[in-house]
């Protein structure tokens, strides 16, 4: 609370004790007053006068400078009434009421937000479990019956699949910590899987797939390591290049503190402009345009999810010659020791 801006704020005041001050002046000089008793009384209105004004502004000074402060270093500003003790003067108890107020509708209506943006969630979660069935059921029938359907109904199918699948961890996401369970397992597990999963594809679009130097162990989640891996993948069969020997290769960089595990495709890579917003949300960049079947929110889920599992998540490319994806998995020593 700047003491100029409040001086300047009491103007008013000023100018009414200018104007009170010299009709008293006059009245003083009307009877006859002695100067002695003049200079006396002119000395207690003045001195009256700015302790008026600057006894408010003290009291006030320390309520709204913790205010401002306490708002300025808070990452949620609206829990600011949490850190202020209720003022003694009365401006200040109707400032304190009112934030009190809004604070108490703020929670109300995000509480009842909140609930229906739960009920919402589960209702898609229940919806895609729902789903899955019969559209699986569909992805056997036309893998049993090859000759009935064509390549592009079973490619609909698959893609229809990795949508619903998408926005099933997508939704799960967002409370992730309610569904999964860190342990130690073997990653060539999960790249073996994601592999037999994306089996078809690969042959289809004749891309070889190369596993090397995997049998390690490694903390985490399978099921939420099997997405990812399953995301990356699906992005390196998307974009891939129109050359004679097309692969992915995925191999493991064990170091002391750290595992890292490497996804490497030589498809069509990323522009240098477009890298750095790969992993935001809806970004489908040059290569999106081109194929016209991103839908940007793979790696978005992908990203979210490493940092939520505790790994680290970076892409590496070189515009039509290769992209890698780099996932990092951090050792714990005390972990070791509990073994």
């Amino acid at each position: 609370m700047k003491i100029g801006a409040y001086f300047k704020d009491s103007l008013y005041k000023l100018i009414v004790f200018i104007i009170c001050y010299f009709i008293n002046l006059l009245i003083f000089f009307a009877f006859k007053v002695n100067k002695s008793v003049i200079i006396s009384s002119s000395f207690l209105y003045v001195v009256s006068f700015f302790l008026i004004l600057l006894i408010p502004y003290f009291r006030k000074k320390k309520f709204y400078d913790c205010l401002l402060a306490n708002i300025e270093s808070l990452d949620k500003s609206y829990l600011v009434l949490e850190t202020l003790s209720k003022p003694e003067f009365y401006e200040g108890k109707l400032l304190y009421q009112a934030l009190y107020e809004i604070n108490k509708s703020m929670n109300e209506n995000v509480k009842s937000l909140e609930e229906h943006l739960q009920d919402f969630k589960e209702y898609i979660e229940m919806w895609i479990h729902e789903v899955k069935i019969p559209l699986s059921t569909l992805v056997l029938i036309s893998n049993n019956h090859k000759d009935q359907f064509d390549k592009k109904t079973k490619l609909q199918l698959k893609r229809l699949e990795n949508y619903v699948e998408q926005v099933l961890y997508y939704v799960r996401s967002e409370n992730a910590e309610k569904d999964y369970l860190i342990k130690e397992i073997d990653v060539s597990k999960v790249i073996k899987n994601v592999g037999l999963k994306n089996m078809d594809d690969l042959l289809e679009n004749k891309i070889d797939y190369i596993v090397e130097n995997v049998h390690y162990k490694i903390l985490t989640d399978s099921k939420w390591l099997e997405f990812i891996l399953g995301q990356i993948v699906n992005n390196s069969i998307k974009y891939k290049r129109n050359i004679d020997h097309s692969y992915i290769k995925i191999f493991v960089q064990e170091q002391e503190e750290k595992t890292t595990l490497v996804i490497e495709d030589n498809g069509i890579g990323i522009k240098k402009s477009d890298l750095k917003q790969v992993f935001d949300k809806s970004f489908t960049g040059e290569n999106g345009r081109y194929t016209n079947k991103s839908t940007g929110m793979g790696l978005f889920i992908a990203k979210n999810m490493c940092k939520k599992l505790g790994h680290k998540i970076e892409i590496e490319s070189i515009y039509n010659e290769y992209t890698k994806v780099y996932i990092t998995f951090a050792k714990n020593k005390y972990y070791d020791v509990l073994k």
